[in-house]
């Protein structure tokens, strides 16, 4: 028996996506690995047998093959590479054979869709466009020959992205790819950015969603086209974000998951009668966590999807008329993957006792299909608990809020607590392995792992989520002290306390550290350190901050200062680490720094800055492996040193 290690994510396999269809025997997923030898992903598909045959790997690369969608007629799988210079699509027969690339796209494809008679396929690609044209259509320019020294002109927000980076030499536009010729045609033109489509089930129309033109490029609506791209009609209005859409088997609603308020990050579930165009909200408690994922069944009256409910996901059946939903499967989880099969539903969960699986769940019981990790098995168990705490409802009284304690299993006796706090705000504690490697690991040397869903958490009712605009840090920050205490108490805790955060983790531990000498160390990545100048230059600041500091629709300078971690970060006497990706556009590496630069001149305080090169917001849990690994050892060894 081996202790978990950082070392260890080299060895996961981590299930991406999984496709499939009612009454499929097989359902195929996206399966990553880790390329130590390149420092990189590489990532195949798979195939998982309903009848709990042997699972196996049907393409072998090289590169990354992903999004697998089988064809109307299931005698083809098509996915997406980048086994040549860039993202194609790539078409196979599910009996064998070599894959071929169905068309040509420049800049790389970014989804696609069958058409309903399995003839030709509905894509998005990039589209290089000339930003000094500002949205006029024009022929796209000629390449400089000076690399790396063409101009970006910023003439609209957003103008740049997490991940992407500069945003105004392409545009995302939806196009069709006949499947024999290979010959693909533009079926939308504009400066906007085509993302979620589907066509009708008749083969007529195909529904999209698109970024708007003008000031608010971040805002997303629902259009509809015919398949010949004629007739572009605009069906949603008033809503901050659609995501993909879901037709009904008549062709006659559209079911969406969206947000009205800019920043929002609860998505609800929608649904729109395309010949009125008149919308409902199905279900206004209903939280959608996989937007992308949404089936009807044959007759209509009800969809499955996956609901992020109290910190956790659920498979639940909705009926579309009103009532309670149906719960498929459910447990103190959360949903990667899901998709129907002829068993019933194929799905990948998230929790950090377990690897990354597909799981098969028939009438009765769920059972394991395949075995990606081996290797997990020779790890000591791990013991995950859902805990409820009494805490300060920043109104006066008290509530109870839920969280969650990670330890090696039958530990016993006090430990030292590391209090990992999640981004968001309106989110909730991520239970992935990749992202948190250092949890088993820290399990594994004897600490305990406190994860809070306190207050500005989604998942548990929207006033809930909402009370924390305006009070960041000083509403939450009391219930975190108390949740701390009651394990103290509880004997859970020995008294040493870490604190680790990213995102708005990041910015709560720079916050907490501030205002409390509860903390004997801590790590601040990728925070919001300072909210005045986060909301020039981050990706998403402009909009999404004034709802998070209660001001929205304007953005209050005195207000982002009084709640901004730098405004106190000279009374820190906590030793803390700062990790930041260097090209993080979500949270830049300005925040990290000016946090850093202020602490260090302030005093003896023991501080220190590390920046990764090249990788972006998501560098914890999708950075280079390198990087991930060298980020989780440096948060061991920060705490455990300092704790």
């Amino acid at each position: 028996m081996k202790e978990f290690s950082v070392e260890d994510l080299r060895l996961h396999r981590k299930v991406m996506d999984i496709h499939g269809q009612p009454g499929a025997k097989a359902v195929f997923a996206t399966v990553r690995s880790v390329d130590s030898r390149a420092d990189d992903y590489s990532s195949r598909i798979w195939r998982f047998p309903v009848d709990g045959g042997g699972a196996e790997a049907v393409t072998q690369g090289p590169g990354k093959d992903a999004d697998p969608r089988l064809s109307p007629s299931g005698k083809h799988i098509a996915f997406v590479s980048d086994r040549g210079k860039s993202r194609q699509i790539y078409v196979m027969f599910l009996s064998g054979g070599e894959a071929r690339q169905v068309g040509e796209f420049a800049e790389g494809v970014s989804a696609f869709r069958w058409a309903p008679d399995g003839k030709s396929l509905y894509v998005t690609a990039a589209c290089p466009t000339d930003p000094d044209a500002r949205g006029a259509r024009a022929k796209p320019p000629a390449k400089s020959a000076h690399t790396g020294c063409e101009p970006e002109v910023a003439w609209k927000l957003p103008y740049k992205a997490d991940g992407t980076g500069y945003l105004l030499s392409r545009e995302i536009h939806l196009h069709n790819v006949d499947l024999e010729k290979g010959e693909a045609a533009q079926l939308t033109q504009g400066a906007f950015d085509v993302s979620g489509f589907e066509p009708s089930p008749n083969g007529r129309h195909v529904a999209y969603v698109r970024t708007r033109e003008g000031k608010f490029a971040h805002c997303h609506d629902l259009w509809v086209c015919d398949i010949d791209g004629e007739r572009h009609r605009r069906l949603t209005h008033d809503f901050y974000m659609v995501d993909q859409p879901s037709w009904s088997p008549d062709g006659s609603r559209i079911a969406f998951a969206g947000a009205l308020k800019e920043g929002d990050g609860e998505s609800r579930l929608w649904m729109i009668t395309y010949a009125t165009a008149e919308i409902v909200c199905v279900n206004d408690e209903m939280e959608v966590a996989i937007p992308d994922n949404l089936f009807w069944n044959a007759a209509g009256d009800e969809l499955t999807l996956a609901q992020a409910w109290q910190g956790r996901h659920r498979i639940v059946r909705l009926p579309i008329a009103g009532g309670e939903p149906q719960v498929v499967v459910g447990g103190d989880w959360q949903v990667t993957a899901f998709a129907p099969c002829e068993a019933g539903w194929a799905y990948a969960h998230d929790v950090p006792t377990q690897a990354s699986e597909v799981w098969i769940q028939g009438a009765d019981a769920a059972r394991q299909a395949g075995l990606l990790n081996e290797w997990w098995r020779d790890r000591p168990q791990l013991e995950l608990q859902s805990r409820n705490f009494e805490v300060p409802d920043g109104k006066g009284g008290k509530e109870t809020i839920q969280g969650w304690l990670l330890r090696k299993k039958g530990a016993q006796g006090p430990l030292p607590l590391l209090v990992d706090v999640h981004g968001g705000p309106a989110s909730y504690v991520l239970l992935d392995y990749d992202t948190n490697v250092y949890w088993q690991a820290m399990c594994s040397r004897g600490w305990a792992i406190l994860m809070l869903n306190a207050v500005g958490s989604s998942s548990f009712g929207s006033e809930f989520c909402s009370r924390l605009s305006g009070h960041w840090g000083e509403m939450d920050l009391p219930q975190y002290q108390a949740a701390i205490a009651a394990l103290r108490k509880d004997g859970v805790c020995d008294g040493r306390v870490a604190i680790v955060g990213k995102s708005y983790g990041g910015y709560f531990a720079g916050w907490a550290v501030g205002h409390s000498d509860l903390f004997d160390s801590a790590v601040v990545m990728a925070p919001v350190g300072n909210v005045e100048t986060h909301y020039g230059t981050s990706d998403g600041g402009y909009y999404a901050d004034p709802l998070y500091i209660g001001t929205a629709p304007e953005f209050d300078r005195r207000k982002a200062r009084q709640l901004s971690p730098l405004q106190f970060i000279e009374k820190v006497k906590t030793p803390t680490l700062f990790l930041q990706g260097k090209d993080d556009e979500r949270c830049p590496k300005c925040q990290s720094e000016e946090l850093f630069v202020s602490l260090y001149n302030a005093g003896d305080t023991p501080c220190e800055l590390v920046l990764y090169p090249n990788e972006g917001h998501s560098f914890l849990g999708e950075g280079r492996p390198a990087c991930r690994e060298d980020a989780a050892r440096r948060i061991m060894n920060w705490v455990s040193r300092r704790g």
